[in-house]
C-alpha cells in the first residue's frame, strides 16, 4: 500500500525489535577470516590439519568464480591441495554443508557462512537504497522493505571432526520432487533477479531486479511445513531424538514462524532457545550463534549431543545431530 512504516510498525508486523547491522565491519572481508581463524583456534587446530572447507554464503562479496573462497583459503593459510567448494545457499544453508561433508573422504572439516545484507542494502552515507522502498519493476516491489527489515548481518565458522565411531547422523531433502505427501515445493523463496547471465546489470530493468525479495506467504508456508518434516524425519531416524540432545537449534526465521513451530512440535522453551527478536534473521549463521551462546553459557558441554533442524530457500531442509567436541571458549560472541 501507498505510505512509509515507521520502526515502530516494522517492529509490531515482524515481531523484531533488535538487528545485528554492521555495514562498517562486514564492508571489509578480513572479518570473515578473523571468525575462520577464531573458529579453528577454538578447536586447537591449525590450517594444515584442515583437508575440507565449505564456504556458505547467499551474499558473496565477488559473485565470480567463487573468489570468496578461494580469498579465504590464502588468508587463513589452508594448503593449495584442499579444494575450495563454496555453497551459493540461503537460511538452509548449513544443511547442505553437513550433508555434502557427510560424503566427504575428510577428517577435519571447516565450514564458514556469512550473510552481509546490510552492504546491499545501505550506501555509504547509511540510508537505504531506494529500490527497496519504491521499485518500479521486481514483481515482489511491494514487500521488498521486508528483506532489510528482517535479514541482518553475521558470520560464523563451525569445525568438524569425523572419529573412528560415528556417533551423530543427518537428513536432507530439496523438496522438488515431492515436499511431504505433496508436490513438489517450486517456489524459490527469495526471488533476486537481476545480475546474472539472464539478466546482466547493463539490460533495462535488471539493476532494479538485483534486489532481495521474499515470497511472504510461500515462506511461511515452507518453513512451517518444512520445519515439520525436519521433526518427523527425526523422530524417524532416532525416535527418542527429543529427550536425547541437550539443545536443538531452529532456524531464525521470525519470532511468530518460530513460535508456531515450537507449538507444533510441542518443544519445550527450555529446549529450543530463540534470538529472532533480538537479531533478526541471520540466515545459515543464527544456528551456530545459538549454540555459541551456550557454549560460552555452559549450557551445553563437551559430549553432549546437539540438534540443528533449518529450512530455507532453494528449496531446501535439513537437519542433523551430532556430539559437541572440546572448545577452547576464550572469544566474547560480538
Amino acid at each position: 500500500t501507498e505510505g512509509t512504516l515507521s520502526g515502530t510498525d516494522i517492529s509490531r508486523i515482524l515481531g523484531i525489535f533488535g538487528k545485528s547491522w554492521e555495514p562498517d565491519l562486514f564492508r571489509d572481508s578480513a572479518t570473515i577470516t578473523q571468525v575462520a581463524r577464531q573458529a579453528l583456534l577454538s578447536a586447537q587446530m591449525s590450517p594444515a590439519e584442515v583437508d575440507a572447507v565449505l564456504i556458505v554464503t547467499c551474499t558473496p562479496y565477488e559473485i565470480m568464480l567463487d573468489q570468496d573462497s578461494f580469498r579465504l583459503l590464502r588468508e587463513i593459510g589452508i594448503p593449495d591441495h584442499v579444494v575450495p567448494i563454496q555453497l551459493g545457499a540461503g537460511c538452509a544453508g548449513l544443511a547442505r554443508a553437513i550433508g555434502i561433508a557427510s560424503q566427504l573422504q575428510a577428517n577435519n572439516v571447516l565450514i564458514v557462512s556469512y550473510n552481509v545484507p546490510s552492504l546491499l542494502s545501505e550506501s555509504d552515507a547509511g540510508a537505504m537504497v531506494d529500490l527497496y522502498r519504491d521499485n518500479p519493476d521486481h514483481p515482489f516491489r511491494h514487500i521488498l522493505w521486508t528483506s532489510p527489515a528482517i535479514f541482518s548481518d553475521a558470520a560464523a565458522a563451525l569445525v568438524l571432526r569425523r572419529t573412528e565411531k560415528a556417533t551423530g547422523f543427518s537428513i536432507y531433502s530439496r523438496d522438488s520432487l515431492r515436499f511431504g505427501d505433496g508436490p513438489g515445493f517450486l517456489d524459490p523463496l527469495i526471488h533476486y533477479y537481476g545480475g546474472g547471465a539472464s539478466r546482466p546489470l547493463h539490460q533495462q530493468g535488471a539493476v532494479s531486479s538485483a534486489v532481495y525479495a521474499m515470497a511472504g506467504d510461500q515462506v511461511k508456508r515452507y518453513y512451517t511445513d518444512g520445519m515439520m518434516l525436519n521433526h518427523h524425519n527425526l523422530e524417524e531416524a532416532c525416535p527418542d531424538y527429543l529427550s536425547k540432545v541437550k539443545r536443538i537449534y531452529t532456524h531464525q526465521a521470525s519470532p511468530a514462524l518460530i513460535a508456531e513451530f515450537m507449538s507444533r512440535a510441542h518443544l519445550p522453551p527450555n529446549k529450543a532457545p530463540t534470538n529472532a527478536a533480538q537479531l533478526g534473521n541471520l540466515v545459515t549463521p543464527c544456528t551456530m550463534r545459538l549454540m555459541h551462546d551456550d557454549v560460552l553459557a555452559g549450557v551445553v558441554n563437551e559430549g553432549e549431543e546437539v540438534c540443528f533442524s533449518v529450512v530455507g530457500a532453494g528449496p531446501e531442509r535439513g537437519a542433523f545431530v551430532l556430539p559437541v567436541g572440546p572448545i577452547q571458549t576464550t572469544a566474547q560472541p560480538n
